[in-house]
């Protein structure tokens, strides 16, 4: 049943409105690192004064590619969680895609406003990055198995959070939550098929708008 929702997701990521929600995340994603990397760099002396010695201005050079090398090595494991907050905010046209495909007898849902999806997504970002940050302490003890670990509490944690989401567009956040609860099974094992999916280079990028389309079918299933 869930590779059967993933596989619909996956047939339908061609769609228009899914390459152009993930080419905003992506494309917004790359600005905000560019403009941090060369705003830090522009905030940069042009010569360092150090007691004893003077001005010098190729230590400032040299630490202004150092900057940007660290800023670039940074920006790789930035893109992820950053891009997962850009595409938040479109998350909705994905999920009206797939309805709109699979399921046009549905009315359609109103659109939430930009706040509310950019307060969303970074609720769910900072969560994400919390909760990874406790579970570091695991992964190390865990040692081998650090992997598995990794795909349980993100799987969790995708499962818990996309799957709300998508609910949440067709009820009340307490019917949203006990059907989130009654199909807690297939909604975890879902979560940690897109956690596997967010270890992979590249792939990982589209995470965001793979989960939801996926989410959304599952949701119509077991609603």
């Amino acid at each position: 049943m869930i590779i059967t929702d993933f596989t619909k997701a996956l047939a339908q990521s061609t769609d228009p409105k899914f390459l152009k929600v993930m080419a905003m995340g992506v494309g917004l994603t790359i600005l905000l690192l560019l403009g941090v990397t060369f705003g830090v760099q522009l905030l940069l002396p042009d010569t360092i004064s150090l007691p004893w010695i003077g001005e010098i201005a190729w230590l400032s050079t040299i630490l202004s590619g150092f900057l940007l090398i660290s800023a670039l090595i940074g920006s790789i494991f930035l893109m992820i969680p950053v891009a997962s907050l850009f595409t938040g905010l479109f998350l909705d046209q994905v999920a009206d895609a797939v309805e709109a495909k699979h399921y046009p007898h549905l009315t359609p849902t109103p659109r939430a406003g930009f706040m509310d999806g950019l307060g969303e997504s970074a609720r769910f970002l900072g969560l994400m990055l919390v909760v990874n940050l406790f579970a570091l302490i695991i992964y190390v003890i865990a040692n081998v198995f650090a992997p598995f670990v990794f795909w349980a509490v993100n799987g969790f944690m995708l499962g818990r959070e996309y799957f709300q989401m998508v609910a949440l567009r067709r009820m009340s956040p307490p019917d949203a939550k006990a059907l989130r609860k009654r199909a807690g099974g297939q909604v975890f094992m879902a979560g940690v098929l897109m956690a596997f999916v967010l270890t992979i280079p590249l792939v990982n990028l589209f995470v965001p708008v793979l989960a939801t389309a996926t989410f959304t079918h599952l949701f119509h299933r077991v609603s």
